[in-house]
């Protein structure tokens, strides 16, 4: 019972993260009215017939900054800075490759003498009338 509360909760965060902009495009076809004649930028304007829109994008654009500042929030949390408490011991060897003579076995071809094929000549293939 729990387990499946806790699953159903998830998937609905999931779903609400990634539908953000639907939420809010609901939300303002629900409010249009109240929108258009209260919130609305340019209700004293009816020849732009605006009728909310630029509310609704002005919210759309405030979700999007919103989701662009915690995705770099996140980033930050992401870095962890490394600290060195202790001086590495750091030694230098003064041969660092050793030469090695590499055995010479080279493959001998066969030396064969075999003719190029090459296609007969033009009179052969010439019709004769």
């Amino acid at each position: 019972m729990v387990r499946s509360f806790i699953a159903y909760s998830l998937i609905l965060a999931l779903l609400s993260a990634n539908f953000s902009r639907l939420f809010f495009y609901a939300g303002f076809e629900l409010n249009r009215t109240y929108i258009a004649t209260h919130l609305c930028e340019n209700r004293d304007k009816p020849w732009l017939h605006c009728n909310g829109r630029c509310y609704f994008m002005k919210k759309i654009r405030q979700a999007e900054e919103k989701e662009k500042n915690d995705e770099r929030q996140s980033q930050k949390n992401l870095f962890q800075e490394a600290l060195f408490t202790q001086k590495a011991d750091t030694r230098f060897y003064s041969q660092v490759l050793q030469v090695m003579q590499v055995p010479n076995h080279r493959i001998a071809l066969p030396n064969v003498d075999i003719p190029i094929f090459q296609p007969p000549q033009e009179a052969q293939y010439q019709k004769t009338v």
